[in-house]
């Protein structure tokens, strides 16, 4: 008998789940060659990759119903390294950047994705949505002697007639029947009127050819020694970054949406792993796709079946179904994607900027802006960082001390602090205490204190050697065993009671 969790994986809604990933696989098809195309590379690399990713990390991955192909923010990042290198040094440096990843995920570290604060994701869905709207921009513009120029006349009104078309069908169709995707009815069947009507408008095919044969396995033929990994590491590092940081934060928001829980670290396992087969069989790199994973989870796709049906039908394209795939009109696969760029970006953040705190308010634009004007992975680190200094702001105003002369007897001063000492407290903390003027001997209290990192430890030392000098005696009471063996394994010589 089939195990429920493992028929819930692969066969819940075999049908829905199926048409969901032929679906996606239309919208995997030009990011994935206008990625490379970016890179400077073959748009065969950028599909090659996309199957292998797409497949792989449906097949092993941690996150059902999310899809990874080859990304447009890897494929940004090694530009610079294409044209300085060329292709092989590449290939090497996917398979080294897909090394890292596993590490990452073997080593668990997939859970440190839950100190990325809700704000900070906010920014990065509406960041990556602006992302998506704009680069679908591009394909209403054309090449000329020139150069490259906005489409005009005929072109563009009929481009955009059909982009218009295309999202109308994705949102009215919903209302008729859910028995089939939006998205592939509307790409289907503007594609079918395209070429009855011989309309004059771009295809695929015009973007690039996509027949080939299969991956074959190839050895990056680099030289394995110190020199090459000086090349190669910086980019390896960085593409692994921006990799498994899309990866975490669509993985995220994947579980929001369907109200299930992922392995975090077995889909960084499995990204990894996916990156270096797709190296070694002449791919791009790749992550999670968050514009690919809302269409498929708007299809229906749940199960792994839906990634492993985009990546099959990708190969599939490849090898058998170019001439047809080719024709599909560039506008159809745009107003899909206008419609996922409107349905990923979180319109109930821009209610809420005037009712959450300011600095929570400054770290969704913030984010946002950085998406748009520079890359994911410094968006994430600015919000981040952002966050934690706010956080450790508002903790160091939080301290404060109760003072009781009565408590301990005469001539006896008690302290009674509340807080969390760490760095950003200590000053605060010293502020609290007037040796000058304090009874010769005093009491700190701390069971109300916690001490959270070294600064805690020389901010109690300096204290004590404060009073010391003073010619007044500290006393420190209630320390939790914690905090006890903090000091004590700092070598701080206190008067403990």
């Amino acid at each position: 008998m089939i195990n429920a969790t493992f028929r819930d994986e692969w066969f819940s809604n075999i049908q829905k789940n199926v048409l969901a990933g032929l679906t996606t696989s239309f919208a995997l098809v030009p990011e994935c060659i206008a990625f490379a195309l970016v890179a400077q590379l073959n748009p065969l690399m950028g599909l090659y990759g996309a199957f292998i990713i797409c497949a792989f990390t449906a097949i092993f991955g941690g996150r059902p119903g999310m899809i990874s192909g080859a990304a447009g923010s890897m494929a940004v990042v090694i530009v610079a390294l294409v044209a300085q290198h060329g292709v092989q040094y590449l290939l090497a440096t996917v398979v080294l950047s897909g090394i890292i990843m596993a590490l990452f995920g073997i080593l668990r570290l997939g859970k440190l994705i839950r100190m990325v604060p809700y704000p900070v994701m906010l920014g990065f869905v509406n960041g990556l949505a602006i992302v998506i709207a704009m680069a679908q921009l591009e394909h209403f513009r054309q090449a000329t002697p020139q150069g490259e120029t906005w489409l005009q006349g005929t072109s563009l009104y009929v481009m955009g007639a059909l982009v218009l078309l295309t999202m109308a069908i994705v949102y009215v169709l919903p209302r008729i029947t859910k028995a089939v995707p939006p998205a592939l009815v509307a790409i289907l069947g503007v594609g079918v009127l395209s070429h009855f009507l011989q309309l004059p408008t771009r295809t695929l095919g015009d973007l690039a050819h996509i027949a080939g044969g299969l991956p074959a396995l190839h050895w990056p033929t680099v030289p394995l020694d110190m020199a090459t990994l000086h090349v190669i590491f910086p980019y390896a590092a960085l593409m692994a970054m921006v990799g498994l940081l899309e990866t975490l934060l669509t993985f995220n928001l994947t579980d929001e949406m369907t109200e299930t829980r992922g392995q975090p670290n077995r889909e960084c396992i499995a990204l990894g792993a996916s990156n270096v087969v797709s190296g070694l069989f002449g791919g791009m790199g790749g992550c999670a796709m968050i514009g690919q994973t809302m269409i498929n989870l708007s299809s229906g796709g749940r199960s792994r079946l839906s990634g492993v049906t985009a990546g099959v039908m990708i190969l599939l394209f490849i090898l058998f179904l170019s001439p047809l795939i080719e024709r599909i009109p560039l506008a159809a696969l745009v107003g899909v994607m206008f419609v996922v760029a409107q349905q990923t970006f979180a319109w109930g953040s821009l209610r809420v900027l005037g009712k959450v705190p300011l600095q929570d308010a400054l770290v969704i634009v913030a984010v946002t802006v950085i998406t748009v004007l520079t890359d994911l992975a410094l968006a994430v680190l600015c919000g981040i960082v952002i966050a934690a200094l706010n956080f450790a702001w508002q903790h160091a105003r939080d301290m404060r001390a109760d003072i009781d002369d009565t408590g301990a007897g005469a001539g006896v001063r008690v302290y009674l602090p509340h807080g969390t000492l760490f760095f950003a407290s200590t000053t605060h903390f010293l502020e609290l205490f007037q040796a000058a003027t304090d009874p010769a001997r005093v009491i700190l209290d701390c069971r109300h204190l916690h001490m959270a990192d070294h600064s805690a430890i020389a901010a109690i030392e300096a204290l004590y050697e404060r009073y010391e000098k003073a010619g007044k005696h500290l006393q420190v009471t209630h320390l939790s065993p914690r905090n006890q063996a903090l000091l004590q394994r700092a070598g701080v010589d206190v008067s403990v009671a």
